[in-house]
């Protein structure tokens, strides 16, 4: 276990503690009080409070004790400072009520642990179906891939992403739609299903940017479900690498751009033309552009490419300055896999951030690994 894990491991003891602690001060301090006090009865809200407080934080055994605890100690200090019975039973009273109100309050707040428990866990099992994890291995490329939620409820939100291996090559996309929630699940379904469809057949990346959008546009404007509104829309980086891994080609649909690291160099890779969302019924070009066409580059061996969404880029620290890879601690290092480079972003922007994530936060990255000399079977040039 790191030294930051053990950190972690030590602050959630300690918090784990933390209500058993203050519950029992506050039974301690009700108890000084009704024995020390000038007036018997001034310990006595501490007293009741003592169980109401472990009954809504602690297990129901511990809130039973508590309960017990200050129903005896009420008796033994009113038979102490000699009470009469009558007020010895009203005390009695008081804490035995409130006693049961903390044990009901338990079990309330029990029941919905259990339905949150239960909801977070099919909200998983979706987000495994709708986005599995890519393999480790596509084609000429070792994969990795990283998603972290804003809300650690939540689980599932509009940020996706695809690695296919098709006959031109290792196609991927990763996006983010627009809304949250159940809204933004069935957008994301939409999209990833059609990725996984045409990548098999689309010529090239603009015919397949052109069959997403139709997908969008047409499941929105069919108006058979609720949940796809038709202004919602979703940004895309489409990439495309050549059997050999040696040729990168880039479309990006108004994302944030990718990043090549290589060599201890993080360098972005803007777009040489920016392009307009995927799912508004256009072409993506902006007027008096040109037909759509990727950008191609070079992808030297033993280079990752990052691609992420604008929960890295938009990622701000206590000063309201946003996230920027390029000036950040993944400059002058050197990663062995992608995994590595997800692992080290990830940390960094969570150090940035202070550990608040405003945003979900998707990661793809992909290393360049050796193939054979000679043609490949299926290569497409």
């Amino acid at each position: 276990m790191s030294g930051e894990e053990a950190s972690v491991e030590r602050l959630r003891r300690v918090s784990g503690k933390s209500p058993w602690l203050l519950a029992a001060c506050v039974l301690v301090a009700g108890g000084l009080l009704t024995a020390l006090a000038p007036r018997p009865y001034l310990g006595l809200p501490l007293l009741a409070a003592s169980p109401l407080m472990a009954g809504a934080t602690l297990s129901f055994r511990t809130a039973l004790g508590f309960a017990c605890v200050a129903v005896a100690a009420s008796v033994g200090l009113d038979l102490y400072r000699g009470r009469p019975a009558a007020a010895l039973w009203v005390d009695l009273a008081v804490i035995g009520l409130i006693g049961a109100l903390a044990l009901a309050v338990n079990a309330l707040v029990e029941s919905q642990r259990r339905d949150l428990a239960q909801a977070r866990g099919i909200a998983e099992a979706v987000q495994r179906a709708v986005l599995p994890q890519p393999p480790a291995r596509v084609g000429p490329l070792a994969v990795a891939s990283g998603y972290t939620a804003a809300q650690a409820e939540a689980r599932i939100g509009g940020d996706w992403f695809a690695v296919q291996d098709t006959p031109f090559g290792v196609r991927m996309i990763i996006g983010d739609v627009r809304g949250k929630g159940l809204q933004a699940v069935a957008a994301v379904s939409v999209a990833i299903g059609a990725f996984r469809q045409e990548a098999e057949y689309a010529r090239d990346l603009p015919a397949l940017a052109e069959r997403l959008d139709d997908a969008l546009a047409r499941e929105a404007g069919r108006g058979l479900s609720q949940d796809i509104a038709t202004e919602d829309f979703a940004t895309a980086l489409l990439a495309e690498v050549s059997a050999r891994g040696d040729v990168l080609r880039l479309l990006n649909r108004g994302h944030p751009a990718p990043y090549l690291v290589h060599e201890g160099r993080v360098t972005r890779l803007d777009a040489s033309v920016p392009r307009l969302p995927l799912g508004m019924g256009l072409t993506g070009l902006a007027p008096g552009q040109d037909a759509v066409r990727p950008d191609v580059l070079t992808l030297p061996a033993g280079a990752l490419l990052l691609l992420v969404t604008d929960g890295v880029t938009e990622a701000r620290d206590d000063e309201g300055l946003f996230y920027d890879p390029c000036a950040s601690r993944l400059v002058g290092r050197g990663f062995d896999s992608p995994g590595s480079l997800v692992r080290a972003l990830t940390t960094d922007v969570h150090r940035w951030t202070g550990g608040g994530q405003q945003d979900d936060m998707a990661i793809l990255a992909v290393a360049r690994q050796p193939v054979a000399d000679g043609p490949l079977p299926g290569e497409v040039r």
